[in-house]
């Protein structure tokens, strides 16, 4: 694909990822609103104009198979369930247009960068916002963990490896704005934080926005719910729509300490 016409390609899939973050925030508030349901019909179409265009046309593509198979969702049986909940297929189909932009991006590596590849030194990029440079292989593989987690539905896990992600990455940004200001003797009283308060302090310093006030109260004090080998403890419970909401938050959260992204 010739340079330019891969980056429209990616400009609009990066659109379209936005625009599907957006409606899964109003579609979880109230998934009857007839106006957003209408909005997701009409953004659905054009996530398949879309698969089709990258795809070929092919039926057989991964990106295709990928984008069929995000309309569906599986019962305890494992048999299919015709219709998925508005919300839901639009979660499913964001999944799908990350790993299309994973796809273009590497298209865009003249080293052919390989996103499942999280060593040496390149930089994976979701994360290149992150200052701390050893960082950013071990959140690209939390990050991919969390969304493996959820889509099998250990929404535990999905929670846990999402907040870990979003605690580093507010952490990260709080870190390099006091020593910035204030240098590195005024970072020790960051480690003492609560995680509820490192998202205090970063909305104050005008790192982040409101986004996180939707976190549910489990994912605030997630810290709280951990063994001793660092695993949610058995007799914690974690509904699918709060693994969810984590996981939004985290999106927006990313948005807000990247905005280019």
């Amino acid at each position: 694909m010739p340079d330019d016409a891969r980056d429209t390609a990616l400009a609009h899939v990066e659109s379209l990822i936005r625009r599907g973050d957006e409606l899964q925030q109003r579609l979880s508030a109230d998934s009857t609103a007839a106006a957003d349901v209408d909005e997701m019909r009409g953004w659905q179409q054009q996530v398949a104009a879309a698969v089709t265009h990258l795809s070929g046309g092919s039926k057989a593509h991964w990106l295709s198979r990928a984008f069929s198979d995000a309309l569906l969702v599986r019962s305890i049986d494992g048999g299919a369930v015709v219709e998925a909940p508005a919300h839901d297929i639009v979660h499913r189909l964001v999944e799908v247009l990350v790993r299309a932009r994973a796809s273009l991006q590497q298209m865009h590596d003249p080293l052919g960068f390989d996103a499942s590849r999280f060593g040496g030194d390149e930089t994976p990029p979701r994360f290149r916002f992150v200052h701390r440079r050893e960082l950013h292989p071990i959140l690209e593989q939390a990050y991919a963990d969390s969304r493996a987690a959820f889509d099998r539905g250990d929404f535990g896990e999905a929670l846990v490896l999402t907040c870990s992600v979003l605690e580093a990455v507010v952490t990260d940004a709080l870190e390099h704005a006091n020593s910035v200001i204030h240098g590195e003797a005024a970072l020790a009283h960051i480690a003492d934080m609560s995680f509820d308060a490192r998202i205090a302090a970063s909305e104050r310093a005008g790192l982040i926005r409101g986004g996180c006030a939707r976190l549910p109260s489990i994912a605030l004090r997630y810290r709280d719910y951990l063994d001793a080998s660092g695993s949610l403890d058995d007799s914690v419970i974690v509904l699918p729509r709060e693994a969810r909401t984590a996981a939004q938050v985290l999106r927006v959260v990313m948005r807000d300490l990247d905005p280019g992204r």
